[in-house]
C-alpha cells in the first residue's frame, strides 16, 4: 500500500464502518445478537491495537534514550524538560478552562432532570485506588521488564531518562557502542511500525463498525446535542492551539497541520493515541524538529499534556451536575478544574483513562456515580475526538520547543565571543 494513500483508505474506512455497522444492527434479531456481531467486528480491532501496542513500549525506549543521548549535557535535558512542561500546564488549563466555559454556556445536560439515585457505575469503571498518592508511587518502575510488558509509558520514561542519561556520559568517555546499537533499534522499529500501519484501515473499519452495531446509529442523534456542542469545543481549541503554534512558528504552523494529518486522523478513528505515536514522530521529523527533541517531548507529552482529556472531563463532570440539577458555585467549579489539573496527570497509566479520572472526581464533589453511566453510552465518540486532540496538541508542543532548541542554537553559534577578564596586578 502506497503510504501517501494511507489516509484516503483510513477515510474510507471510516465511511464504510459506520455504513456496515448500521446495516447489521439494523437487520440483527435481536440486541444479543447485535452484541455477538459486534464482538467479531472488536476481535479485528484488538488484533490490530495488540500489534500497535507491542511496538510502543520498544520504541519509545529506543527514540526518548536515543534523543536523551543526543541532548549530551543534563542541562540541556533539564532546559528543555523545563519547557516541555511549562506548556504542558499552561495547555492543561487552557483546555479546561475552555471547557468549563462552553459547558456553562450551552448547559447540555439541562432539561434532563434526572433523579439522584444510589445506582454505582462501579460495575462499568472502577476508580479503584486512583489518587495523586498512587500515581506518584506508580511513576517509578519495580522492574523495566514489568513496564514494558504492561505498556506503562511513563514508567518506561523514567528509566529511559535514567538510562540516556548515563548513556550520555559513556558516549563522552567515547563508548559508543550501546548509542549506535540503540538508534538502529530505532530504525528497526520505525520498519516494524510501517508494516503494522498497513492493516490501520481494517482496524479502523472494524472499530466503527463493532461500536455502531453495538450501540445503533441512533445513539449520535439522542445525545448529539452533547456530542455536537463537545466537537465545536473540540474545534475551539484546536484554533486556540494553532494560534498560539503560529505565534511561535509563523506560516510553518500549516506546514506541520498538513504533515499531521495522518497521525490525528489515525488517532480518531481508533481512539488510540498509542496508534498515532510512530507517524506522529515521523511526521515531526519531516517538519524538521530534531530526534533529539521530539524523542524526549513527545512521550512526556502522552503523560502530561492531554488537551483533548482535559476538555473532556470538564464536559463530562458539567453535564453529569446539570443532568441532575445540581448547581455548582464558581468556587467549587474553580476546585474542580484544579483537582483535574492534578489527578489527570496519572492518566497514561490507567485504563480507560479519561472515564477513570471522571469516576474519581465525581464522589470528591459529591455527584452522583450513576451519571458515569450517561457518559459511557456515547464514550467511543467522545474518546474519538479527544484522542486526536491530544495528537494534535503534543504535536504543537513538540514543534514549538524544538523551534526554540533551534533558535537558541542559533544565538549561540552567532553570540560574540566574552573578553577576556582583566587581570589586576596584585
Amino acid at each position: 500500500m502506497n503510504h501517501k494513500k494511507l489516509p484516503r483508505y483510513i477515510a474510507l474506512a471510516i465511511v464504510l464502518g459506520i455504513l456496515v455497522g448500521w446495516g447489521c444492527h439494523h437487520y440483527a434479531e435481536d440486541a444479543q445478537a447485535s452484541q455477538r456481531i459486534a464482538g467479531y467486528f472488536s476481535l479485528v480491532t484488538d488484533i490490530f491495537l495488540r500489534m500497535i501496542k507491542m511496538i510502543i513500549a520498544p520504541l519509545v525506549f529506543a527514540t526518548l534514550v536515543g534523543g536523551i543521548a543526543s541532548l549530551g549535557s543534563s542541562g540541556s535535558v533539564g532546559r528543555i524538560g523545563l519547557r516541555a512542561m511549562t506548556w504542558f500546564v499552561c495547555a492543561s488549563f487552557a483546555s479546561l478552562a475552555l471547557g468549563m466555559l462552553l459547558v456553562n454556556l450551552f448547559q447540555p445536560g439541562a432539561h434532563l432532570d434526572l433523579s439522584v439515585s444510589q445506582g454505582s457505575a462501579q460495575a462499568a469503571v472502577s476508580a479503584g485506588d486512583f489518587s495523586l498518592k498512587a500515581f506518584i508511587g506508580h511513576v517509578f518502575p519495580r522492574s523495566i521488564a514489568e513496564a514494558m510488558a504492561n505498556n506503562e509509558i511513563l514508567q518506561i520514561v523514567v528509566f529511559s531518562l535514567f538510562f540516556g542519561l548515563a548513556l550520555a556520559y559513556a558516549k563522552r568517555q567515547g563508548h559508543n557502542a550501546i548509542a549506535n546499537l540503540v538508534d538502529e533499534l530505532a530504525k528497526v522499529m520505525f520498519r516494524i511500525t510501517d508494516y503494522v500501519m498497513l492493516f490501520a484501515p481494517v482496524g479502523v473499519f472494524a472499530a466503527l463498525a463493532a461500536a455502531i452495531t453495538a450501540q445503533g446509529i441512533g445513539l449520535l442523534l439522542d445525545y448529539g446535542k452533547l456530542i455536537g456542542q463537545f466537537y465545536l469545543g473540540i474545534l475551539l481549541l484546536w484554533a486556540l492551539l494553532f494560534a498560539v503554534g503560529f505565534m511561535f512558528l509563523g506560516r510553518p504552523v500549516f506546514t506541520l497541520a498538513k504533515l499531521i494529518r495522518e497521525p490525528v486522523l489515525l488517532a480518531f478513528s481508533t481512539a488510540s493515541s498509542e496508534s498515532a505515536y510512530p507517524k506522529t514522530i515521523d511526521a515531526l521529523e519531516k517538519f524538521g524538529a530534531p530526534k533529539r527533541v521530539s524523542s524526549f517531548v513527545l512521550p512526556l507529552g502522552y503523560s502530561f499534556n492531554l488537551d483533548g482529556s482535559m476538555m473532556y472531563q470538564a464536559f463530562a463532570i458539567m453535564f453529569i451536575a446539570q443532568a441532575y440539577n445540581i448547581e455548582l458555585s464558581f468556587a467549587q467549579q474553580l476546585l474542580i478544574l484544579l483537582t483535574l489539573m492534578i489527578t489527570s496527570k496519572g492518566m497514561a497509566g490507567v485504563a480507560r483513562a479519561s472515564v477513570v479520572v471522571v469516576a474519581a472526581t465525581l464522589p470528591m464533589f459529591n455527584l452522583p456515580e450513576a451519571g458515569l453511566l450517561l457518559i459511557l453510552a456515547i464514550d467511543q465518540f467522545l474518546d474519538m475526538a479527544r484522542t486526536a486532540t491530544n495528537v494534535v496538541g503534543n504535536s504543537i508542543a513538540t514543534a514549538v520547543i524544538a523551534d526554540l532548541e533551534k533558535r537558541r542554537g542559533e544565538q549561540d553559534e552567532t553570540a560574540p565571543a566574552a573578553p577576556p577578564i582583566a587581570v589586576q596586578n596584585a
